[in-house]
């Protein structure tokens, strides 16, 4: 049987982005014989840039491939919407929801697709490696960020998970949240979450201020859904590491440990305040 996988890709105003977004998944490789049945959606949320045209140019290289891309082009319905406007389009059951910022490596959507061919439900990502930043600042609270037990030690799925179909009938459209990531990966417990030993890149904002209000947003997030879905919170993971091990990380690397630890107080002063989601870039 081959695997097939719908990816689904919300983009608003992702014109810089999105052609290394589609480069990296049609250089996607087979990790088996049996090949892979991929459907790429792109749900132009809103776009008031070239996004849909320049996702639109890619169909040829994915035709050739034997695989699908559609191009929806979509008024500003939120990113909730846009991920709805593609699960209504997908023709696969087993899905994987890609930001257009991010880029996998080429054995990642394959192996994504066979960790989900399970009629138990499932939630799969791969390792999560932060892109090169430009700014000083971005690569100190990235150095920090990435020894964190979530990132480190789980399944996060920030800019790319997949379910299969018996997990995406957990819920029916997505509801209009901040974090939809958090709300998907809240809906499996730890053991039903699957990490595969492909990686993905996954670009974090540049400076002090962008990372506030990153920050921000997805504390505000993670309160967001522990008020509307309280039953979830039992699949949540401890985040914080031991404080042995926080003061072993701020030894290893001050500059890091009060970069991040600088962000944090921001948010917590509510330096720059904000509600609701917003774009960090």
């Amino acid at each position: 049987m081959t695997p097939a996988l719908s990816v689904i890709i919300p983009a608003c105003n992702e014109a810089l982005y999105i052609d290394a977004c589609l480069r990296a998944v049609l250089a996607s490789e087979m990790a088996s014989d049996n090949g892979l049945a991929l459907q790429v959606i792109v749900s132009a949320n809103g776009c008031t840039d070239d996004t849909a045209t320049r996702a639109r140019a890619h169909a040829p290289g994915f035709a050739a491939r034997g695989w699908a891309l559609e191009v929806l082009e979509l008024p500003g319905l939120g990113k909730p919407g846009a991920l709805d406007a593609g699960d209504a389009a997908a023709r696969h059951p087993n899905r994987a929801y890609l930001d257009a910022d991010v880029t996998v490596s080429a054995p990642l959507l394959s192996q994504i697709a066979q960790v989900l061919e399970s009629p138990e439900p499932r939630y799969a990502s791969g390792h999560p490696v932060v892109a090169p930043a430009r700014s000083a600042v971005t690569r100190a609270y990235a150095r920090f960020w990435v020894q964190l037990p979530f990132v480190a030690q789980g399944v996060p799925g920030f800019g790319l998970y997949a379910v299969n179909a018996a997990g995406r009938a957990r819920w029916g459209t997505f509801p209009k949240i901040i974090s939809d990531d958090t709300f998907v990966r809240l809906s499996f417990s730890p053991a039903e979450r699957l990490l595969v030993s492909a990686r993905y890149e996954w670009p974090m904002v540049e400076g002090f201020a962008p990372l506030v209000r990153v920050r921000r947003r997805q504390d505000q997030g993670v309160r967001e859904i522990a008020q509307a879905f309280p039953h979830l919170l039992i699949n949540a993971e401890d985040t914080k590491p031991p404080k042995r091990r926080l003061l072993a990380l701020a030894m290893r690397d001050p500059l890091a440990f009060a970069t991040y630890a600088a962000v944090s107080l921001a948010v917590r002063a509510g330096w720059r305040g904000q509600s609701g989601w917003v774009r960090g870039r």
